[in-house]
């Protein structure tokens, strides 16, 4: 099976801004992940252009249009839109992007593309939200934008304008479904947690036609203080998403200062975090990598949800590692990509 590949490409015509900025070489940087970012301690933020961004126009599948639209302009928050061109009433996913709540945008290749072909396979409309980053806005800045975006969904499902007709029109509010991978995977929990169901309330009132019929969550990067058996013995490669040394940077650059990986927004099972069978959650589909630190994580997530009367369903995929859908270019990891969107559109279909 033919597939363009979503691997992280670097930039060939940028350099990485790590590399001749004059001002920086005196700098005292106070956290960093090596070829990712620099954190100084005057504030100032580098990131290295890892993954080359593409404009909506980029199109790896013929049958899905792609346009951008601003969400909050005072926060700069807006999104990406997948449309199947010859479909209608279709699910709609609202989608956040992985990163580590650091890095990452709606409009990396790696992104566009996985998100095109699964709307394309899935037969759903997806809204690909870019969202505020860590450490210049820190948690919880990246929940909130998800509940933003949410809210403006809701307010296109109530009142949509015309001019944004070209995707609502297509899209069926009954069948909203909230996902993410990684950082994304919290945020679309996080986000979950703060909205009433099965509609959006308002006052006393449950708003339709959008109701949230279920959670896809791909690898969530939960945390804590206490390791798994996962994040002490799984031997990862040198390239490597995600590795316990450069989780440990994320959670310390994303969370409130002082805090640790204890915190309700790190670790939803930790004692302070609102217990999950207080939480009024849909459905939840969890995707699980074997070779991924954060596995042992995911399943303790998911038998706490089963405990709390919750309905969860995880699939773990063997032999590959954290974001193997985004950032691997191995058949192993293409095979696998296919199986979870394949388990995703039964989810989203079901």
């Amino acid at each position: 099976m033919r597939r363009r590949r979503m691997g992280a490409l670097s930039l060939s015509d940028q350099r990485s801004p790590f590399v001749g900025k004059d001002h920086n070489q005196n700098a005292v940087v106070v956290d960093e992940i090596q070829g990712l970012i620099k954190v100084y301690k005057d504030g100032r933020v580098d990131r290295s252009p890892v993954v080359q961004n593409v404009a909506c126009s980029y199109g790896p599948e013929a049958d899905v249009a792609s346009r951008d639209v601003k969400i909050d302009g005072f926060n700069g928050v807006w999104a990406r839109f997948y449309v199947p061109k010859h479909q209608a009433n279709l699910p709609l996913l609202i989608y956040f992007h992985g990163g580590g709540f650091c890095i990452g945008s709606a409009a990396w290749r790696c992104y566009h593309e996985f998100l095109a072909l699964l709307a394309s396979r899935a037969g759903c409309l997806i809204m690909s939200v870019d969202y505020r980053l860590a450490p210049e806005n820190r948690l919880p800045a990246a929940y909130d934008d998800g509940l933003t975006a949410v809210k403006w969904v809701r307010q296109q499902a109530l009142n949509g304008s015309e001019e944004q007709s070209w995707w609502w029109s297509r899209c069926n509010f009954s069948k909203v479904y909230l996902g993410g991978d990684s950082a994304g995977a919290c945020v679309a929990h996080h986000v979950a947690t703060r909205l009433e169901l099965p509609g959006v309330s308002q006052g006393t009132t449950i708003i339709k036609p959008f109701c949230l019929q279920g959670l896809i969550l791909l690898q969530p990067f939960f945390g804590g203080e206490a390791r798994t058996p996962s994040e002490r013995n799984m031997v990862q490669p040198s390239n490597s998403a995600l590795t316990l040394t450069t989780s440990d940077v994320y959670w310390r650059l994303a969370l409130p200062v002082r805090a640790n990986r204890d915190h309700p927004w790190c670790n939803p099972l930790a004692k302070g975090s609102t217990e999950l069978e207080y939480l009024k959650l849909p459905s939840t589909l969890v995707c699980i990598a074997e070779m991924d630190i954060l596995k042992d994580r995911n399943m303790e997530f998911c038998a706490a949800m089963k405990q709390a009367g919750k309905t969860v369903e995880y699939v773990v995929y063997s032999g590959v590692g954290h974001a193997f859908q985004v950032l691997y270019n191995s058949p192993m990891s293409q095979a696998r990509t296919y199986d979870m969107i394949s388990h995703i559109k039964s989810f989203i279909n079901c």
